[in-house]
């Protein structure tokens, strides 16, 4: 059963109002309090602590939360000790007439009193927040009224921000996150209800003349669903709805004035944070030499920077790209400075190339994250897709198994299974012939493959959400290629983090599950989103009512692209890991020299730029693989 921390506090609070008489009594008297009549000590000591009792309940003391203690605090503690003094003297002299109470006393209570109940209450805050930052709450009435979604850091700190500052926000109300804090207050706001609530607080605030303009989101907490909640909620009662930056930002810019960021789709398309193992991520990256293909794409700059923070002992970039190369290198060298780094120039396609980069690098860790990735583009330069992310990654495969590299981490995608595009059919092909590799290991010191498949990461170069973003900043319409598409979301530092924990559960697994080889690792993608769903979330977001002030126009679906992805095929059974949110697909593929044969075939069809052949020896290899046959599409509509 949970306590309830207001009637700990209660208890402290009559404890110490008991002890503040006696402890009164001795700072007067000193060694006299020896002399002093018992039955006095004991009727003043209950008279005291009941009188207090009754005080504090009344004041309503315990509505605070000692986290965030503050001087408006301190003023209601003052009161109610005054009033304390007051009442308990009132009494005492009914009864005593004071003829036995040193004059002094109830002075120096007074002081007691505050120093035992205002103490531990400060000495707590300053244990959490290692300082104290003296502000009272101003009235601003003329002022923006906002609702506050989250009772914790974010809230409390965005409050004493207001207090600082001639803000032009005036804080109506908080939500909780739980029930836990309802009821109590926050630097004298009350905390009307959870977030869950939301709806009914609104409208109880607006009848009591206080309808808040502004929805403020202060709790990083606050999941994707609940925040898809608050945006209807906000929309239907005409409020605008926003969110803090992250906290450690808004501790860096305390000192200015707050800005509120908007809500982004994926703050509502988010999901609650897997339970990661950093130790073994830590073990697995740790003191190793590193190397990243595609490290300035989106998906390889993410995993450069989340592998930096577990301390490598050396990281070389490799990208294609002198601009992406540049910037990513910039980025480490600003945030990792200690960490040796070296940026090359080159292409996975480049089997040379690559020799002189392992020789040079001697990398233990391999994440191959290069990747001709766009569907359209690969679909109508299929040469070149099969040489990047099937040959590309049979070179690098090759110089890993040759250098004794520890493990190579190849990054594939929900189009691989059941492809419809040349894309996935490539990334199948590539994910084969890892498959192949790690089932041909022989001794657990040999080189590991290990396979992470999963679907489209959010904001991403070339996204859905990147081309709406661009759409309303034209003023639409945004193009939706078919009313029922619908894809897998998550975002990119979520990806990641999924990925750095599979690369360690499948390099570092003795036995189990995680042990077997040729498996592929699957992240929990959770629930497919529609296309048009997001469209008119983001054109939400962006304070616009769809159909009316921004279009959604079906254009039908581009080359290659098929309504539904998945995850998985249906030969590949899902085995359960010691990671929720990562299950392990086992092994469905060929024998290694088999493999090998089709992809020199492959070879040697792109040398000779026969798109006939190199499509049969596609269809070959993945049986699976069937461009979509689509009727005739709708050419606009709005939802």
């Amino acid at each position: 059963m949970r306590l309830n921390r207001a009637y700990i506090a209660y208890c402290h609070d009559i404890i110490m109002a008991a002890a503040s008489f006696g402890l009164a009594l001795f700072l007067r008297l000193g060694d006299g309090l020896a002399a002093y009549p018992m039955d006095q000590l004991v009727m003043g000591t209950v008279m005291f602590t009941l009188v207090a009792a009754v005080v504090f309940w009344s004041m309503r003391m315990y509505r605070g939360i000692w986290r965030y203690a503050s001087l408006n605090d301190l003023m209601g503690i003052t009161k109610s000790a005054s009033l304390v003094i007051l009442i308990f003297l009132i009494l005492m002299f009914q009864i005593t007439r004071l003829d036995d109470l040193p004059r002094s006393l109830p002075f120096i209570n007074w002081f007691v009193l505050i120093a035992l109940l205002g103490g531990p209450r400060f000495l707590y805050r300053l244990a959490k927040d290692r300082h104290f930052e003296f502000t009272f709450e101003k009235d601003a009435t003329e002022h923006i009224p906002v609702l506050l979604a989250g009772a914790d850091d974010g809230a409390e700190m965005f409050i004493r921000a207001m207090a600082r500052h001639d803000a032009n926000y005036r804080v109506v109300g908080i939500l909780s996150n739980s029930p836990g804090r309802v009821g109590r207050n926050l630097h004298g706001l009350e905390i009307e209800g959870t977030v869950d609530e939301a709806a009914s607080i609104v409208e109880k605030l607006a009848a009591s003349g206080q309808a808040p303009r502004r929805l403020i989101v202060t709790s990083d907490k606050i999941d994707g669903p609940k925040l898809a909640n608050l945006l209807d909620i906000a929309e239907s009662h005409g409020m605008t709805l926003a969110r803090l930056p992250a906290l450690t930002e808004f501790k860096k810019n305390m000192g200015r004035e707050v800005e509120m960021h908007p809500v982004d789709v994926e703050d509502l398309l988010g999901r609650r944070q897997t339970s990661l193992d950093r130790h073994a991520m830590q073990a697995l990256v740790h003191g190793r030499r590193v190397l990243i293909t595609g490290a300035g794409g989106s998906i390889g700059s993410e995993l450069t920077r989340q592998i930096a923070e577990l301390a490598p002992a050396h990281i070389t970039l490799l990208d294609n790209s002198e601009y992406n190369l540049f910037t990513i290198d910039r980025e480490l060298a600003g945030g990792w400075e200690a960490i040796g780094r070296e940026a090359v120039i080159g292409d996975v396609r480049d089997a040379n190339r690559l020799q002189e980069i392992f020789a040079r690098a001697r990398p233990e860790l391999v994440f191959h994250a290069a990747a001709l990735k766009h569907v359209p583009l690969v679909e109508g330069n299929i040469f070149e897709g099969i040489a990047t992310n099937v040959m590309g990654t049979v070179n690098l495969a090759d110089c890993a198994l040759a250098a004794g590299t520890e493990v190579l981490v190849f990054i594939s995608t929900d189009k691989a299974v059941n492809p419809t595009n040349i894309m996935g059919a490539s990334k199948r092909i590539a994910e084969s012939y890892c498959q192949a590799l790690d089932l041909a290991r022989e001794n657990d010191q040999a080189s590991r493959f290990v396979t992470v498949r999963f679907g489209n990461v959010l904001g991403s170069t070339g996204s859905v959400v990147e081309l709406f973003r661009d759409q309303l900043a034209k003023g639409g319409p945004l193009s939706v290629t078919h009313p029922d598409m619908t894809r897998y979301f998550m975002t990119t530092r979520e990806a990641i983090e999924l990925v750095l924990q599979a690369s360690a559960l499948g390099s570092q697994a003795k036995g189990g599950t995680e042990d077997a080889k040729g498996g592929i690792f699957v992240l929990d993608m959770g629930e497919p989103v529609r296309i048009m769903d997001l469209a008119n979330q983001m054109i939400r977001l962006a304070g616009m009512e769809p159909g009316k002030d921004i279009e959604i126009e079906i254009v039908g679906p581009r080359p290659g692209e098929k309504l539904f992805e998945e995850t998985l095929y249906g030969e590949e059974n899902l085995l359960p890991t010691s990671c929720k949110g990562i299950m392990l697909a086992e092994p469905r593929a060929n024998a290694l020299d088999t493999v090998r044969v089709g992809i020199e075939a492959l070879s040697q069809a792109v040398g000779d730029g026969d798109e006939k052949r190199l499509l049969e020896l596609i269809q070959a290899q993945v049986p699976e693989y069937h461009p979509p046959q689509y009727g005739p599409s709708v050419t606009s509509a709005a939802e």
